[in-house]
């Protein structure tokens, strides 16, 4: 790479108006509002202002001018509105609750995936998938989620979920925490946010960014010491997905974390 070339990319990555960075800050902060709104005070106002909000990034991305960059940050910010909207808003009574987690991911992923196809971008750079690597990543993930399981449960202490240990339940959330909840919530907020956000402002800022959003999206559980938590996951997890250019380790590592948390940890401290 010549020094002219090297030079040209340098100033591509700091060609960004003041402007434009505010935009998606403010964007990032009416999403915490949203979110927090949602959770804290009127259920039917975070619904609407979801709403609102995801017709006003579309409407603003389709008739400004932008960075390229900054588009690609405003189309995977519109996914958490719209990540609202799926998960709180239909008509979900009429499935079976121990199908529910399983059919509201789905919707998660089938909007990342349609995200991904809209946008043209490549599944698998997105994933890092590696046959070679599958197993060294899967250890990564297990040695992460494991003790961040344990932290976890005695932030939180949830209760168990049957009266005694059923290991039926066990293998039904392990599947449901990495098919779904781990490869939902990592596709979106590292294989795709922080991606983007790396790409326009820095790996500092797309790790800090993915991070903070991650967070945010806990405050349905009404927890500050959570938040804390899921705020440190998410950077442990975005620094595995910039290490390993995969999201296997993340997937496994946030999967495995949960199914500690709610499967495992509540039968061995059982009251």
């Amino acid at each position: 790479m010549t020094a002219e070339v090297a030079q040209d990319k340098l100033g591509e990555k700091k060609g960004l108006s003041l402007w434009q960075v505010m935009l998606i800050v403010t964007t990032g902060i009416t999403i915490t509002i949203c979110e927090w709104v949602f959770a804290y005070q009127n259920v039917a106002w975070g619904i609407s202002i979801a709403l609102g909000l995801t017709i006003v990034i579309y409407l603003v991305l389709s008739t400004l001018r932008l960075d390229r960059r900054i588009t690609n940050c405003g189309e995977s910010l519109a996914l958490i509105p719209l990540y609202i909207l799926f998960t709180s808003s239909l008509p979900w009574f009429f499935i079976n609750q121990q199908y529910l987690l399983p059919a509201v991911y789905s919707c998660i992923l089938g909007l990342c995936l349609w995200h991904t196809y809209k946008k043209g971008l490549n599944l698998k750079l997105i994933f890092g998938f590696s046959k070679k690597k599958l197993l060294k990543y899967s250890l990564i993930g297990l040695m992460v989620g494991i003790p961040s399981g344990v932290a976890e449960y005695f932030v939180l202490q949830p209760a168990p979920a049957f009266p005694g240990f059923n290991i039926g339940g066990f293998f039904r959330d392990l599947a449901y925490m990495l098919l779904f909840v781990g490869m939902a919530e990592e596709f979106l907020f590292r294989g795709l946010i922080q991606q983007d956000f790396t790409e326009a402002f820095g790996w500092k800022w797309g790790l800090l960014a993915s991070s903070t959003l991650f967070a945010v999206m806990h405050l349905t559980w009404r927890s500050v010491p959570e938040l804390g938590f899921v705020f440190i996951a998410g950077l442990i997890l975005g620094a595995l997905y910039l290490k390993t250019k995969s999201l296997v380790a993340p997937i496994i590592a946030h999967g495995i974390n949960n199914v500690m948390l709610v499967a495992v940890l509540p039968y061995i401290f059982m009251r």
